[in-house]
């Protein structure tokens, strides 16, 4: 039953329960919070592209959140605050698959799973579009895990030894376009999600993209053949959650012309999840909806960069998509002014807290108002979506201490969020804090341009170890996967 503006006006003014509740302390509950005594993990000792590299400095002032000033790297890879140290797990071009063949390039969305005998697995996203004659690096061919032969995308499953002394890759699909984000699901497999809607004939391309796949790290018998889950739609994919108690699953596009959307798709009555079943399931099995939003006083919001302040909380509806596939039309632009909600850049999400955390990554001028990021939280239970952190317009991004253009983001098991930059200029790792305080973690130091005009290329993909020791992240050009190691702590 739909949660009317009436009905969430009334809410609203009857008890500012539904914002607070929305707002305040829901970082606060992230699981595996503080004080808990972690198995350590060791990582390889190794020269050459696995070397580490410490980080020594001072430590922050009391009260003030974060791990201090960052130092920067002598190797020119990573700048950590002290204590803290990083050794690099995979690198386009340079580490090898098992197969014999480099590691694909642009690092993508990760997430991390048990494996077996205290190993570390890590499904790792290859955001490679259009055709392999483009990329030095595509994700190899690998036999009966090919989508689209002319496709330069995919991802790979890196497997992690318990003492870290070993490391090996493997292809986990391949011939697929442009994998970007994605998302991790609680019966143990990767949903890869493809950010194209090129179809069929259209850059390169033999068969129509912008799917979501399902990938099992543990079992990749099961990817054989693989068969995209086209009842999830035909869009510009970025990441997905799913409600564990529910069975909805969460996804968000990065789109413009116009902004994207996010999109609830709910199953069939008779549906049950479990590792392969989604990719059985009918082209038009269950309901795709995108979400429609409202203020306080009931007044439709047309586009999320409305929000001007945290602690901001809308109603949402969700309206059925018309034609999930998008034969003639795309999704996004199926739906006339005032039926959904627009945003620019939706990105990254994670599931915690019995919600999605959700990312904004900016708003210009093809949105209704400026800003550099924007981080939600939306309450299934409630349906409300609560603005979290706010970023302002960054007076000069190349400035180091700047954060702009949030991607990619986990929740910490030691409280609040990591978020991944994509921005202007200087590149960072950075937390955020239960009230919406940030604070730098690491920085990218690989210059891709020139000494005169140096360029940084964005973060991706952070995730920590299932021991909650490690905190790995990608740098996505020119493609190296990054285990870091510190004195984890609460923050603010």
């Amino acid at each position: 039953m739909p949660l009317t503006r009436r009905d969430f006006a009334k809410r609203s003014a009857a008890g500012a329960g539904i914002a607070l509740t929305g707002s305040v302390g829901v970082l606060a509950t992230a699981p595996g919070a503080l004080g808990q005594e972690l198995p350590e993990q060791a990582l390889p000792e190794t020269d050459g592209p696995a070397a580490s590299v410490g980080a020594r400095g001072r430590t922050p002032g009391r009260g003030t959140p974060g791990y201090g000033p960052l130092i920067d790297d002598p190797a020119g890879i990573l700048a950590l605050p002290a204590g803290f140290t990083y050794r690099i797990v995979t690198r386009a071009g340079v580490t090898k698959l098992e197969s014999g063949e480099p590691t694909p390039s642009n690092h993508d969305g990760t997430a991390t799973f048990e494996g077996p005998r205290g190993a570390t697995l890590l499904v790792n996203n290859h955001e490679l579009k259009g055709p392999r004659a483009k990329w030095p690096h595509p994700v190899p061919l690998a036999d009966g895990l090919v989508y689209d032969p002319a496709a330069a995308g995919g991802c790979t499953v890196v497997e992690l030894s318990r003492d870290g002394t070993h490391v090996t890759e493997r292809v986990g699909i391949a011939g697929t376009s442009t994998n970007c984000a994605g998302g991790r699901t609680p019966w143990g497999t990767w949903l890869t999600c493809e950010e194209t809607e090129d179809k069929a004939g259209q850059n390169g391309m033999t068969k129509d993209h912008g799917y979501v796949f399902e990938v099992d790290p543990r079992d990749l018998r099961a990817a054989r053949a693989p068969r995209p889950v086209k009842a999830l739609g035909r869009y510009a994919h970025e990441a997905v959650v799913v409600d564990p108690r529910r069975g909805h699953l969460y996804l968000t596009e990065d789109a413009e012309r116009p902004n994207g959307l996010l999109y609830r798709w709910t199953p069939p009555h008779d549906f049950r999840h479990g590792r392969g079943r989604l990719r059985r399931l009918a082209d038009d099995a269950g309901v795709l909806a995108a979400f429609r939003c409202y203020d306080s006083g009931g007044r439709f919001v047309d586009d999320l960069s409305r929000a001007t302040r945290t602690g901001t909380v809308y109603g949402v509806d969700w309206i059925e998509v018309p034609d999930r596939d998008a034969r003639h039309t795309p999704v996004r632009r199926q739906f006339a002014d005032g039926m959904i909600t627009r945003a620019r850049k939706l990105e990254g999400m994670w599931w915690a807290d019995g919600g999605a955390y959700i990312v904004s990554s900016y708003a210009r001028d093809e949105s209704p108002v400026r800003h550099d990021g924007q981080v939600w939280f939306y309450n299934p239970r409630r349906r409300t979506l609560t603005l979290k952190v706010l970023l302002g317009i960054a007076p000069d991004p190349a400035e180091d201490g700047a954060f702009d253009g949030p991607d990619n983001i986990t929740v910490s098991p030691y409280g609040g969020l990591i978020i991944a930059e994509d921005g202007e200029g200087v590149q960072h790792l950075f937390g955020a804090t239960d009230d919406g305080r940030t604070y730098p973690i690491a920085r990218n130091d690989v210059n891709i341009g020139t000494p005169d005009a140096p360029a940084y290329s964005e973060f991706t993909g952070p995730v920590f170890s299932p021991d909650g020791r490690t905190l790995f992240a990608n740098i996505q050009e020119p493609g190296i996967m990054l285990a870091i190691r510190g004195p984890w702590g609460r923050q603010g």
